[in-house]
């Protein structure tokens, strides 16, 4: 089922996301439902909070974008990244490489709005699947980049708090109407 989209200003974008014990039929409803919600709306990622619920889920898929390549090792093993795709991931941890690369973001809680933002080159990611299984991502490339910015989510952390100050100046008569007409929802 396709859910409604929360937009920058509702107060669950800010939330920390409670970790998953398990992945019970509840959570298996929700991560089908943010992978509909996401592919509709034409993301290649979306965190828990963004349908609000505070919770350490997200969902990525990254295999229509043919522009920004990616590389992906899962548990150790090189893998097409498009044949992996989507993700499912519950209570991810990474591991950032100290190596850092600006590149264009947007946001399905900011329509319409993208800045350059220094993200790492690589991560290591650490989650567990549906089933339970704990898994190990090594990833470059837009897939790197799209799991920061959902564990930023997770987390609380908004694509903005990361802008420069100059994009951020530059977007912020943008960003004050966006948090208003949320608020008047």
């Amino acid at each position: 089922m396709k859910r409604a989209i929360v937009k920058y200003g509702d107060p669950v974008l800010r939330a920390k996301g409670k970790r998953i014990a398990e992945a019970d039929a509840e959570i298996r409803a929700l991560a089908s439902d943010m992978l509909e919600t996401m592919h509709a709306a034409n993301g290649v990622g979306l965190a828990a909070q963004q349908i609000g619920e505070a919770l350490q889920l997200t969902v990525l898929d990254i295999s229509e974008v043919e522009d920004r390549p990616s590389t992906m090792k899962l548990n150790g093993k090189d893998v097409d990244p498009r044949s992996a795709m989507p993700l499912v991931l519950l209570n991810p941890e990474l591991t950032l490489d100290e190596e850092t690369e600006p590149g264009v973001e947007g946001c399905l809680s900011f329509p319409e709005l993208s800045a350059d933002i220094d993200r790492a080159v690589s991560v290591v990611a650490k989650a567990q699947t549906l089933d339970g299984e704990t898994i190990k991502i090594e990833a470059s490339g837009l897939l790197a980049r799209a799991l920061q910015h959902e564990v930023d989510h997770l987390n609380g952390i908004l694509f903005i708090d990361r802008m420069s100050s100059a994009s951020k100046a530059s977007l912020g008569s943008r960003l004050k109407r966006l948090q208003k007409e949320t608020q008047r929802g």
